[in-house]
């Protein structure tokens, strides 16, 4: 059910653009069933903001307790030198080139920040 699902790919470390948008749809969209399946995927800088802000984290860790699978690239988190961090707030870090891939190849829905 490819219409039931959506990756957000969020990739900016812009602190309103992640608070009143990307947390804010993404908490939404679960509470009011607007999708079946939500991914918030982390990717570049927005894993180094999550992991500098408690606020975000939290937000996040609501999410995950929600249903909300919250993933953040392994490669861009090593990078940034915050995989610990990311870990800890509860989000999968894990290789995701290929799972993007795939996603977009498939023509699943997804939005990208």
């Amino acid at each position: 059910m490819k219409e039931d699902q959506l990756l957000i790919l969020w990739t900016t470390g812009d602190r309103d653009v992640a608070t009143k948008m990307v947390l804010m749809y993404s908490l939404n969209a679960k509470i009011n069933e607007w999708w079946k399946e939500i991914i918030l995927l982390v990717w570049g800088s927005s894993a180094k903001l999550v992991a500098e802000d408690k606020e975000i984290q939290r937000e996040l860790e609501e999410m995950i307790e929600i249903g909300i699978k919250v993933m953040a690239c392994k490669e861009c988190s090593d990078r940034l030198n915050v995989t610990d961090e990311l870990e800890k707030a509860g989000i999968e870090v894990t290789h995701t080139g290929k799972f993007l891939t795939d996603w977009l190849k498939s023509g699943k829905n997804i939005l990208t920040v």
